[in-house]
């Protein structure tokens, strides 16, 4: 009796996965422990991509390095709609490396040769740079102000909303993920626990104007549902129909404020642009970088050195703490 020929490998994988590109996106996100908005951006880009080659009947799993290099020169030439200026480095370049993750996770189901990403050629970023526009402290000090004297059903929740960012440097997605269950109390310090960047399970303390604007955003809460305060569940921060607060209304709340505080480049700002002013603070105020760079969940310590704005001051340069050690010593 004849044996039934095997698939070949590459056929395997189209039969497991048989809804195509798709489906590999599927199973490469479900493959990854990711946050709800990393998910929903990678998803967008793996998107972003199929489209691309459906308009040139390019099958993505046949595309090669010269297909990514015409998709990357695409998307440099591409407007933003938020700015209307072209995307930047950084976002083609992180537009190219989830590509890359979703092929290489192809190419270990054999459902591609090869991960054409790898021999791309991708944007150089300046690691020196954030286009992030920033707030200096006393910027930062006004907008906390003017959420104080802000009035409505909302404020109190406003003002928790704009502590957190200020205080702990949270990205947006983080702070609009948060739930009640997040809050609790460590070794005597009132803390947060959320999921981070990369999947990964973060914690940091709140300090007490924080815990103090949460609390009272919480009571005000407790009060309109006339239930105790550990009687409340679900999303941290709420809209006024009790619906979790989404990322888009926190850009309008970061917006409005800081024109109401008098902020130049109000119409420029976003909630990174608190975390960029946590780091540049922590730095200036002599927080060393290990710390800073774990307080803001980055992997790599040279994006977390993009934020010190002082790091190019010859008074630290390290030949003067060297010299100064060996005339100790003599």
């Amino acid at each position: 009796m004849q044996r039934p020929t095997a698939l070949a490998p590459r056929s395997a994988a189209r039969a497991a996965l048989a809804g195509g590109p798709l489906d590999f996106t599927d199973a490469w996100l479900r493959n990854r422990r990711l946050s709800e908005h990393t998910r929903a951006a990678y998803r967008r880009d793996i998107t972003g991509w199929l489209t691309w080659c459906a308009g040139r009947e390019l099958d993505p799993l046949r595309a090669n390095f010269l297909d990514v290099n015409e998709y990357a020169r695409a998307l440099e030439s591409q407007a933003d709609p938020r700015t209307g200026r072209p995307l930047t480095a950084a976002t083609v370049a992180r537009k190219l490396s989830a590509l890359s993750s979703w092929y290489d996770f192809l190419a270990k189901l054999r459902a591609v040769e090869a991960n054409p990403v790898a021999g791309a050629d991708r944007p150089k970023v300046n690691r020196d740079h954030s286009a992030t526009v920033g707030l200096t402290p006393e910027e930062v000090d006004a907008l906390l102000a003017a959420a104080d004297a802000d009035t409505g059903p909302t404020a109190a929740r406003n003002r928790a909303a704009l502590a957190l960012l200020a205080d702990l440097g949270l990205r947006v997605g983080e702070l609009v993920s948060l739930d009640l269950a997040d809050l609790g109390h460590e070794r005597g310090h009132r803390s947060v626990r959320f999921v981070g960047k990369g999947g990964r399970a973060r914690r940091r303390a709140l300090a007490p104007g924080t815990a103090y604007a949460v609390d009272a955003y919480l009571a005000l809460r407790a009060a309109a549902e006339r239930v105790p305060v550990d009687r409340l569940t679900g999303p941290l921060l709420v809209t006024s129909t009790g619906g979790r607060l989404d990322r888009h209304a926190v850009f309008r709340l970061v917006r409005r404020l800081a024109q109401a505080a008098g902020i130049p480049a109000w119409a420029k700002l976003s909630p990174h642009s608190l975390r960029h002013a946590f780091a540049t603070t922590a730095r200036a105020e002599g927080v060393p970088l290990e710390d800073v760079q774990d307080a803001m969940g980055h992997a790599d310590p040279r994006t977390t050195r993009r934020y010190d704005r002082d790091r190019h001051n010859l008074d630290r340069d390290p030949a003067y703490a060297i010299w100064a050690a060996r005339a100790r010593r003599r």
